[in-house]
């Protein structure tokens, strides 16, 4: 039914001594109601449209929760600190991506990255190209450091917000 013909239905309900009207066609139902014979005519003739029901997902199975097993540890056990634990004690800035897109750490893929692990970096600086809608922005530097990691693969996707390069200070 399109919307001609629906138009033309609520005239005639309108016109006639109908109530209620109830016409259902395969996946397509609709109800016109009206008052009448005197009664408040606050509400106008209401036109409903119902889409078939979809079944609604099955729950997840709720996670194992995982087991904790506490271990007493000699008073005197060393403390071993690992070049992983020194690098996550290193206080670092971040660039962030200011949109989703394709990262890509050059302006083509013959020309050398706009920075490498250890270059310094001025405030201004731009460190990178996100591809968005097929335009190609430089992404430049908020900071001054010097890079210290590139969190993401060259021509990959990026969300918003999501850290690009790790900078110390």
């Amino acid at each position: 039914m399109d919307f001609k013909e629906i138009t033309e239905l609520v005239k005639l309900v309108n016109k006639s001594n109908l109530i209620e009207l109830k016409i259902k066609d395969g996946d397509f139902e609709i109800t016109l109601r009206t008052e009448k014979h005197g009664l408040s005519r606050s509400e106008e003739p209401v036109t409903t449209y119902i889409t078939p029901a979809t079944p609604a997902p099955a729950p997840a199975a709720p996670a194992a929760a995982p087991v904790v097993k506490q271990v007493d540890l000699p008073a005197e056990a060393p403390v071993v600190v690992t070049a992983e634990d020194a690098e996550a004690k290193i206080d670092y800035l971040e660039i962030r991506s200011p949109m989703v897109g394709t990262f890509y750490r050059s302006s083509s893929p013959d020309k050398p990255p706009y920075i490498k692990v250890g270059d310094t970096i001025q405030q201004g600086s731009v460190v990178c190209i996100i591809e968005a809608m097929k335009l190609f922005n430089e992404i430049e530097s908020e900071i001054t450091g010097r890079i210290a990691k590139v969190m993401v693969e060259d021509a990959t996707p990026v969300e918003y917000d999501q850290v690009l390069f790790l900078v110390e200070r």
